[in-house]
């Protein structure tokens, strides 16, 4: 075969011999690992699969590869999907500890900031339940025993005491537990899923406590992933570097313009920003938490008068075209003394022609300020100098669309504005990884919404309307779907015929829409008939009334919103919320309300959205692949899980060793056949050219692999033994073991990694074959085969060891 250029690109690696032999094990098994194993006597046995735990789906796909194939597949599937946090993408020791030490101080400053000093305890965060607050029936999760459901608190006698105290009574699958209430105090948690739901699969079994343990396990390793790859995003975003932002003068003037007098959460938010732009080198990722109404545009404005003065681009996203109108009014409206400064609007709304123009002007430059939705992250607009991203409502937005935002924070500054924000970003704001902002005093003139909840009735919505309407006021009128607005304007036109009233909704023309929502605006339309479009950023000063139908049927952040339409102005403002009948509502759905009740007051959005973060789970977290996880031991525990891992992430630190100094003291001796080297130009710098792709990193090692089978086909057996010595070698370098070798029967690794580093590796690894052979002595891993092998399984051994302990790098903080 002639030899051709390597190409960098993807491909599919060709199979051209069939599945190869694999090496699964030889060895003597240790019980060190926390998860409760049955121990094994392993016999010496070859398999045509690696020992790579799959599922069935993919079982007959992998056998097809062999061994190295495999490690690279699920290399790439385990670690690829972080972009830009690739192994070969690392921070020195010394940067990474001043990046570790700058996020915990940043956790801490966020717990004291967020929960006050009072409650802060270290860095730790409880979320256990007071046993006095369980119903009969609920779900609980003890720490050490597992799900059970909570019967009753009951007097009993304990033994060796005359004196009655207070126990909780806990059912399990197989019986009946008590403890007193102080002790369940400290134990119990609710249980919660992220899916709206309260009920268990199974409940745990008194008398196997291991099934629980493993449980709580593969619940602490996703915690765990979670916490690394929330570590390795934000330690990457601190590396990015850019000139702080100068101190213009003409931001006083700008800020002079200003027709309110700032409240003093706004003025600290505008101190917070400038600092972020004009004193630091990392880009900004602030989060602007103030209730609706409060000032948080004007904070953003400043914020874009700052970037677009330096000769930068800002973006504005908004998550509805009514919202991006909006915004856009109020940007041009502020920047319409500076002439210069060109604010464009790029919405579906817009004719292809005016979409194509307007992306050519934002192409090159000839836009300073760009206003929109999600068309603004198309693939097809190009910025020209980006500097600044405004995100509006962050919950708002779809999956890949809030992942194309976190793309953005990596490279620019990026200012988020939220009056409830999403779990995500209020898990990130309380844990320090981002800065915050609160503005939680309401201006001088804004009022309290006054709340009312009630069963549904046609005299009560009438009455409302007629109240709101002979005062000289407007009515929002919102349902959850599109399909009853209709009946209800039926409705609405015989109780009020001489009243002007208009449906809105986000299938409507957009014209149609557009004109609606104006004549709204102006005060043409009286009552507006809706979705949930209005449920951001529409602020009409004479609209101070709102009936929402339905309303379990709306999460607790819409329904937040939603009210926040009324109010603006000083005139008191009513929020009718109306449900069928309590019988017919879930749990869920009645403490929402509950919730909606409670926090009836100004600025109580962020501790609303604490609230719904309990209730509504972590579904939307961390996406829907964690569910599981979660689900293995409710939210409280996996909440309260995450915490606490959080803050003992130094103690999770992987070091790995230079790979010039790993050795690897298993010696085989390769003879590459004839007819492979003739199909070569050059043996000796194909081999010269892995071992630079081994030693720069394990991706380029990779795709040296994959690109020499590309061009080759699948190597001969002695060059896999080569690539294989490459491999260990790499893998050891990132696992921070500087040497291996045999004694005996037992095979050694030297290692610099802590006792609490392994057990967190042995834990997360997938094959408890391998697992079951390891202990750990202080400063090597050890395991202990039933037999002396010969080199070449011995190579394999080794292998397929590293492969499943390398697995575990998602769970470890690398540098």
């Amino acid at each position: 075969m002639a030899a051709t250029k390597a190409s960098p690109l993807p491909f599919v690696i060709p199979n051209r011999r069939g599945p190869s032999l694999l090496f699964a094990g030889f060895c003597r098994p240790f019980r060190v690992a926390p998860r409760p194993f049955i121990p094994i006597r392993i016999r010496a046995f070859y398999t045509g699969a690696g020992s790579v735990s799959v599922s069935p789906q993919k079982e007959k796909h992998l056998t097809e590869l062999d061994d190295i194939a495999i490690l690279n597949e699920r290399i790439r599937r385990d670690l690829g999907k972080r972009e830009g946090l690739r192994p070969g993408k690392k921070v020195d020791s010394e940067e990474a500890e001043k990046y570790i030490n700058k996020v915990k101080q940043q956790q801490q400053r966020g717990l004291q900031k967020l929960k006050g000093d009072s409650e802060v305890k270290g860095s730790g965060f409880g979320y256990r339940v007071d046993p006095y607050t369980l119903q009969s029936g609920d779900y609980v999760v003890h720490k050490k025993v597992g799900i059970g459901r909570f019967v009753a608190i009951k007097y009993d006698v304990p033994k060796g005491s005359s004196e009655p105290i207070e126990y909780v009574f806990i059912q399990y699958a197989d019986g009946m537990a008590k403890l007193p209430v102080a002790q369940a105090s400290k134990m119990l948690y609710r249980y919660n899923l992220p899916n709206e739901t309260k009920k268990p699969r199974t409940l745990s079994k008194l008398s196997d406590t291991g099934a629980w343990e493993r449980r709580r396990t593969k619940g602490k390793i996703a915690v765990q992933k979670m916490v690394v790859d929330l570590m390795e995003l934000y330690l990457h975003r601190l590396k990015q570097k850019r000139p702080p932002y100068a101190k213009s003068p003409i931001l006083d003037e700008f800020a002079a313009q200003f027709p309110y007098e700032p409240t003093p959460d706004q003025k600290q938010a505008f101190i917070d920003v400038e600092k972020d732009l004009t004193e630091r080198e990392t880009p900004m990722d602030r989060l602007i938490c103030g209730d609706v109404g409060f000032g948080k545009t004007e904070v953003a404005l400043r914020a874009i008068c700052c970037v677009v003065f330096a000769g930068k681009q800002a973006m504005v996203l908004a998550p509805t075209i009514v919202l991006a109108k909006q915004h856009f009014d109020v940007v041009s409206e502020r920047f319409s003394c500076y002439p210069h400064v060109k604010v464009g609007l790029l919405s579906r709304f817009q004719t292809k022609a005016e979409k194509e123009a307007y992306i050519s002007m934002i192409r090159t430059g000839q836009l300073d300020i760009i206003v929109g939705t999600h068309a603004l992250l198309g693939s097809r607009v190009v910025y020209n100098n980006l500097g600044l991203l405004v995100v509006d409502e962050e919950q708002r937005f779809g999956v890949k669309q809030k992942e194309k935002i976190a793309s953005f924070k990596t490279s620019v500054d990026v200012l988020t504005l939220s009056a409830t924000p999403i779990p995500r970003t209020l898990y990130l704001a309380l844990t320090g990884f981002r800065d915050v902002s609160l503005i939680s005093t309401p201006p001088p003139e804004r009022v309290p919404i006054k709340t009312h909840l009630s069963s549904y009735s046609k005299e009560k919505v009438l009455s409302a309307i007629k109240f709101e309407l002979d005062r000289g006021g407007q009515v929002f009128y919102v349902l959850p779907r599109i399909k009853g607005l209709e009946e209800v304007m039926e409705f609405l036109e015989q109780s009020f015929p001489n009243v002007e009233i208009a449906v809105a909704h986000g299938k409507q023309y957009s014209k149609q829409l557009e004109e609606t929502m104006e004549k709204f605006a102006m005060g043409e339309i009286k009552i507006l008939i809706c979705t949930n479009i209005v449920e951001s950023g529409l602020d009409i000063q004479n609209a101070n009334t709102i009936i929402v139908q339905d309303v379990q049927q709306f999460g607790l952040a819409q329904l937040y919103q939603l009210r926040g339409r009324v109010g603006r102005a000083d005139k008191e403002a009513y929020a009718y919320l109306f449900y069928p009948d309590k019988s017919l509502l879930s749990d869920q759905a009645l403490e929402r309300l509950a919730a909606m009740e409670e926090y009836r007051d100004l600025g109580q959005g962020f501790q609303l959205a604490e609230r719904d973060m309990g209730i509504r789970g972590f579904g939307n977290i961390f996406g829907e692949q964690q569910t599981g996880d979660i689900g293995n031991v409710g939210i409280d525990l996996f909440f309260e899980m995450l915490f606490e891992s959080l803050s003992k992430v130094e103690e999770h630190r992987l070091i790995s060793v230079p790979y010039k100094n790993v050795q690897l003291e298993i010696n085989i001796t390769t003879h590459l056949s004839s007819e492979f080297i003739n199909n070569l130009e050059n043996p000796m710098a194909l081999i010269s050219g892995a071992e630079k792709a081994a030693a720069r990193d394990m991706w380029s090692l990779m795709q040296f692999t994959e690109v020499l089978r590309q061009q080759y086909g699948k190597e001969p057996h002695s060059f896999e033994l080569i690539l294989k010595k490459l491999y260990i070698r790499r893998m050891a370098a990132d696992l921070g073991i500087s040497r291996i070798y045999t004694y005996g029967k037992m095979v050694i690794m030297e290692t610099n990694m802590s006792k609490r580093v392994f057990k967190l590796m042995a834990e997360s690894m997938t094959s408890e074959l391998h697992r079951n052979c390891l202990s750990f002595t202080g400063t090597e891993i050890r395991a202990e085969l039933l037999l002396e092998l010969q080199r070449e399984q011995l190579l394999n051994w080794v292998f397929q060891c590293l492969s499943e302990l390398y697995s575990s790098l998602s769970v470890l903080v690398k540098y």
